[in-house]
């Protein structure tokens, strides 16, 4: 049975296998670029002292020092460093998103006096950055003796990603149209019961995608951590591995080490989240 003529796939025009090849060899391109540094990380960090400081131009190590790694475990708290950091992140994460769930379904789908100005301050409070405000934070703390204290750094990163949080919110919940609130509020659901069973599962790429991207900006953080805290065992990963970062000499090959122990968290949940990421960021991007 002879296939329609339609159905039988035209060759492409050389004009068009160019224009792909040069894609193709962008993308290449762009893919090099940004995995390159961390290339150089994991040579480095593979490396012995000696090794690092001649000038012979080899990135790649001659023997590979794989005792690195365990290394930096003896030599540092490096588990104490992480588990800090995953309170720090996770806290945040939970106290940003119970926060920002709520006010971004009042801005969503309420209307009140002074929305638009709210909006505004909303916006305009992301322009700060936290080393502007670092002497204000450092006296707010000091008076709420949360100086030194994990519990300090919890409130600081989830204040500090509050903003985002409830914009990106908002859009996502105002791209889910609301006849599917007002359907379950007559079947005898409540706001919250609506919010809750219907919005919220709805908007679940939504919120994956904002709560990762809080953790990981409170992973990262480094600067407040660095001027509050003192205590060694409290410290998180980010300002914990300076202890490879002496005086006279910087021990690059452990600092590098430790450095890919700290952005392996972050590559999990981007891999975990990779569905997400796209659909999610789509819907928070919704002009309200």
């Amino acid at each position: 049975m002879s296939q329609p003529a339609n159905s039988v796939k035209k060759p492409l025009s050389a004009k068009k296998v160019i224009l792909r090849v040069l894609l193709y060899l962008v993308v290449l391109d762009v893919c090099i670029i940004t995995l390159y540094p961390y290339f150089a990380m994991l040579c480095t960090a593979l490396k012995g002292r000696a090794e690092i400081f001649t000038a012979d131009g080899t990135i790649l190590p001659a023997t590979a020092l794989w005792s690195n790694f365990i290394d930096i475990w003896s030599r540092a708290t490096m588990g104490r460093y992480m588990l800090n950091s995953f309170l720090i992140a996770g806290g945040s994460t939970v106290i940003a998103m119970l926060c920002g769930i709520p006010a971004a379904y009042a801005l969503a789908r309420m209307r009140f006096r002074g929305q638009t100005a709210f909006l505004g301050f909303v916006i305009v409070s992301q322009m700060f950055a936290p080393v502007v405000l670092l002497i204000g934070i450092y006296k707010v703390m000091l008076s709420m003796h949360l100086t030194d204290s994990i519990w300090g750094l919890i409130f600081i990163n989830a204040a500090f990603n509050q903003a985002f949080t409830v914009w990106l919110l908002r859009g996502t919940f105002m791209g889910i149209s609301a006849e599917m609130e007002q359907a379950a509020t007559i079947d005898g659901c409540t706001r919250v019961q609506s919010m809750l069973r219907v919005l919220l599962p709805v908007a679940a790429p939504g919120i994956v995608t904002t709560l990762i991207f809080i953790f990981i900006n409170a992973w990262n953080e480094y600067t407040v951590a660095l001027c509050l805290i003192s205590t060694d065992t409290r410290k998180p990963l980010t300002v914990g591995i300076n202890i490879f970062n002496g005086y006279n000499i910087i021990e690059w090959q452990y600092l590098f080490a430790a450095s890919i122990f700290a952005i392996i968290p972050v590559v999990i949940l981007f891999m975990c989240i990779e569905k997400n990421l796209v659909s999610g960021l789509a819907s928070g991007g919704v002009k309200g």
